[in-house]
């Protein structure tokens, strides 16, 4: 073959592939009706919301995707968006439903998934300044202004990573390196945390390198808070034995039980025992709104570091945390490197970009989904939303109660506990009771609650947060437990 032949040969298969590869480039037509097909989907969602279940048991468990696997030909349209509606939307747990009150819910606000709409169809890289100046610029405007919720100076660096587990990760690692830890170190350095710390924190020490870090308890009161004086005891012994206090972690809104330990006391034994103070506040940061959250979250400001979910407590969709330190520098020194194929955006310096402080280069543009909401809404929607449900959670406490129910402590956020003692029964039968309980709630599927244990015993929980939970959805969830605790107690 001549090289005019090979020419002819190649160009000729490039047309090929270009007219084999079109569908990924829909014209205007074609957009139309893929836009169309699914906004009618999400509007069948939406319009019927509020009386889908929050649990659907009986649906299967999305085993019809396997009969339709991955092949060389497209579906039809309405095949693909029936499929996804049956086997992905309709089984198991309904986030979306203001039923949900259980775990601590995700939101999934409107405006969100239009801001993650222009995300993907833009597809702006957020990673670096230099390409993506406008991405970066907005990631680090909202950063700023959680900085400023939080009390933190201008000093202070940020991210908004996936979640509150690799925001933690990312603050853990900076407070590795801004004490110097190395492999030689780890048997002695101590970390200080309660029970009631999320497990994503112990996750991200061992990710981090740190696995052989020795990890104390604090004992904790009645509330289910840290103890500022058993901290203090416990930081004593450790550093009388060798040892080097090295890390506290307090919580700001436990997972379990909502419990904002004393942040301003924790604080100031971290402070002068010389630790790194971390808060892990990726539930009950953004309470910070209200009047309430300011009062219970006092001392936030007095952290190195800190995590918030926007998509906990701003009602954002999955995939929304953010980490901020104190100082940028331990940040940076962390989590920039570079490589040679980068060299042209070296220069450009005019903002710290995403990938300088966090474990990621390839960045989505997520914050288009926190900025647009903001910006269309203003702050008082979400003010007003998160003081409602510091109120239902309030409110249930006390109906629960009525209904002969035992509670737990008084909230300090919206998250209640309570559980089922019959007279005369047992711990073990109690924890029956309890687990039947939750069970036949699940299985009537309006409302979903979820459960704990607590010092060995079954223990319900009720998570007022969905920007779609109101006082009607408690009142359904206070008539379904009553029944559900007759039908349990009777078996």
């Amino acid at each position: 073959m001549t090289t005019e032949e090979s020419k002819a040969a190649l160009v000729a298969r490039l047309g090929q592939l270009e007219r084999a590869a079109r569908p990924l480039n829909p014209g205007t037509g074609r957009r139309r009706t893929l836009r169309n097909a699914v906004s009618a989907s999400a509007e069948r969602f939406l319009r019927r919301i509020e009386t889908l279940k929050a649990f659907e048991d009986d649906a299967g468990s999305g085993q019809g995707l396997l009969a339709e696997p991955i092949g060389e030909r497209g579906l039809e349209l309405e095949r693909v968006i029936d499929l996804f509606e049956r086997e992905v939307v309709t089984p198991g747990l309904n986030p979306a439903s203001g039923g949900h009150l259980a775990y601590v819910p995700g939101g999934g606000i409107y405006h969100a998934a239009l801001g993650d709409y222009l995300a993907a169809i833009s597809n702006k890289y957020a990673g670096i300044f230099f390409t993506g100046p406008g991405p970066v610029r907005m990631e680090n405007q909202l950063l700023r202004w959680v900085a400023d919720l939080v009390g933190y100076p201008a000093s202070a660096a940020g991210n908004i990573a996936s979640g509150g587990s690799i925001a933690n990760l990312t603050a853990i690692a900076t407070a590795r390196d801004a004490h110097g830890l190395k492999g030689g170190d780890l048997a002695t350095a101590v970390v200080y945390l309660t029970s009631q710390a999320h497990h994503c924190i112990e996750k991200a020490l061992r990710i981090a390198g740190l696995g052989e870090v020795q990890v104390r308890q604090v004992p904790i009161d009645e509330h289910f808070r840290m103890r500022p004086d058993a901290l203090t005891s416990l930081i004593e012994a450790d550093r009388a034995a060798g040892l080097r206090p090295w890390l506290v972690i307090a919580s700001a809104g436990t997972t379990d039980t909502g419990a904002v330990d004393p942040l301003d006391r924790i604080g100031a034994v971290a402070h002068a025992a010389g630790c790194w103070f971390h808060v892990d506040a990726a539930y009950g940061g953004f309470f910070l709104l209200t009047e309430h959250g300011r009062s219970m979250l006092r001392g936030i400001e007095t952290s190195d570091s800190v995590v918030l979910d926007p998509h906990k407590t701003l009602f954002l969709p999955y995939g929304c945390g953010v980490v901020l330190v104190r100082d940028a520098a331990p940040m940076l020194a962390t989590h920039h490197y570079f490589g040679n194929y980068m060299q042209d955006a070296a220069a450009a310096r005019d903002e710290v970009s995403p990938a300088d402080v966090s474990p990621e280069l390839t960045k989505h543009f997520r914050a288009v989904r926190m900025w647009l909401p903001l910006k269309l809404l203003g702050l008082a929607p979400f003010r007003a939303g998160l003081e409602e449900k510091l109120l239902l959670a309030r409110y249930f406490r006390r109906e629960v109660a009525e209904l002969g129910f035992e509670v737990g402590p008084e909230p300090d956020l919206s998250i209640v506990t309570y559980r089922w003692v019959p007279p005369g029964a047992d711990l073990e039968r109690c924890n029956r009771i309890n687990q039947r309980i939750v069970e036949a709630v699940r299985r009537d599927g309006r409302v979903f609650l979820s459960s704990t244990m607590i010092d060995g015993r079954f223990t319900l929980r009720m998570v007022a947060l969905s920007f779609r939970t109101h006082r009607k959805t408690i009142d359904l969830a206070l008539r379904v437990l009553r029944a559900a605790a007759a039908e349990a107690t009777a078996a």
